[in-house]
């Protein structure tokens, strides 16, 4: 464990760039690897579930090489070409790559074997056998259809229409992969709308996918027997990871700062939305679509934040950032109420309780509820916690150390986090930035 104090070090300036997007990196590779031809990739997420994803489209056929500059070089095998691995492949604790990889195996004629570490093969995977299943594909899976599990590919596949029972851009991404390779049209109904990286990518690469709407509910139709074809990917800056230095330069007094390349998928920016209705001065700069998503740089000047009701409404697009969002509330003038929020009780911990607990100690006013918290700000006043400093327990969550750390550069005393390790799940270079942008 890394125990390491979070306190005041002046206004935040200077250009920063955040890791990739986590889930336009795994895309990239699966579409770079199914198109005939060469692509490159640059700006991928280098971590370990991004790099689960590279090793198993190797073994589909794959070539896939990384240069000394960071990019990516795919020569893709084809769709309809895929090789059957020699060997069982290891997924580690991605359940985007498994369920996304199952998908584009189940209308190949090839038969692959999934495994993964002890959290990955607690997950469920029937969501994805399900419709899978109805286009053909066989499946022997661990008990509660978990992995490891083997899957045989039907060819050709069967075209199905399928309504999506849970909101999940997993499950729809593995049925439009499956359709690929499946002659005539594959449609899913998605009655609640989920993160679009899947649809806009594959358009970018070539396919024919058609998006309308019926009687209130998105309808998603993919052509099959597509030939992808190679495109130069640039990924852009992972939303949520630029969400912790949206925040504290909105927060920290005198900071102007520029966060470079951040996408602005609206599945995805419901920050973005939630902070300038608090007043926060949020500039996009040089906007621009790169490989079919939206991406700005971000000019973050400090400003004071007013206290809102959000509407639960805009959960789904931000719901990662939440923690971070508290902060922020527990700065603003006057208060903040957040409602729909259940599911943070089931993230890498309960983010409710933990949040709730560690602003507490450094000294904000928060009332926790079942499904939200109501914070009481300090109208731009440093939170005054103990004068020893608050030492709080992060829970082995990443969101909740970097949420904390940033609440120490607007407290009087400082913010301990008991271990900043788990950080290098999602933003290795997190601390780095932060003495950087606090330094310049």
């Amino acid at each position: 464990m890394t125990s390491h104090t979070f306190a005041a070090a002046g206004p935040l300036r200077g250009t920063i760039r955040v890791p990739g997007d986590k889930s336009i990196s795994h895309r990239s590779l699966m579409f770079a690897g199914l198109a005939v031809g060469r692509s490159r990739i640059t700006g991928l997420l280098e971590g370990e579930d991004v790099l689960a994803t590279a090793a198993a489209m190797r073994a589909f056929g794959a070539q896939i090489a990384r240069e000394g500059d960071g990019t990516w070089v795919v020569d893709g095998v084809g769709v309809g070409s895929l090789l059957e691995p020699a060997q069982a492949l290891d997924m580690g604790n991605s359940g985007t790559s498994t369920r996304l990889l199952m998908g584009l195996v189940a209308s190949h004629a090839i038969t692959a074997t999934f495994t993964g570490d002890a959290s990955l093969s607690g997950r469920p995977m029937k969501r994805v056998i399900d419709p899978l299943s109805l286009m053909g594909a066989s499946f022997e899976a661990s008990a509660g259809g978990t992995l490891p599990l083997m899957l045989r590919g039907a060819s050709p596949a069967v075209p199905i229409t399928y309504r999506l029972p849970v909101a999940s851009a997993q499950v729809k991404s593995a049925v439009l992969l499956a359709g690929l390779n499946t002659p005539g049209i594959t449609r899913v109904i998605e009655p609640v709308a989920t993160r679009d990286h899947t649809e806009r990518m594959l358009t970018g690469f070539g396919a024919k996918l058609e998006v309308g709407e019926e009687g209130g509910e998105t309808v998603i139709a993919i052509h099959g027997e597509a030939d992808l074809k190679p495109m130069d990917v640039v990924v852009p800056g992972d939303p949520s990871s630029a969400a912790f230095f949206m925040v504290a330069a909105s927060i920290v007094p005198g900071s102007d700062l520029t966060i470079l390349n951040v996408g602005l998928n609206p599945t995805r920016a419901g920050l973005l939305q939630v902070l300038r209705q608090m007043g926060a001065d949020i500039a996009e700069v040089n906007p621009r679509e790169v490989g079919g998503e939206p991406v700005a740089d971000l000019r973050v000047r400090h400003a004071p934040l007013t206290g809102i009701d959000v509407d639960p409404a805009i959960a789904p697009a931000m719901i990662d950032e939440f923690p971070v969002l508290f902060v922020a509330a527990a700065l603003a003038q006057g208060t903040t109420r957040t409602t729909g929020l259940e599911e943070l009780r089931v993230k890498e911990s309960d983010r409710l309780a933990a949040m709730a607990a560690a602003l507490t100690l450094a000294g904000a006013r928060v009332e926790e509820h079942d499904d939200g918290l109501t914070i009481h700000g300090t109208g731009g006043e440093p939170l005054s916690g103990t004068p020893a400093g608050a030492d709080v327990a992060t829970r082995l969550d990443h969101r909740i150390a970097m949420s904390m750390a940033v609440a120490g550069l607007v407290s009087r005393s400082g913010v301990s986090i008991d271990d900043t390790s788990p950080i290098n799940t999602s933003f290795p270079t997190f601390m780095g930035l932060m003495a950087e942008a606090s330094a310049a």
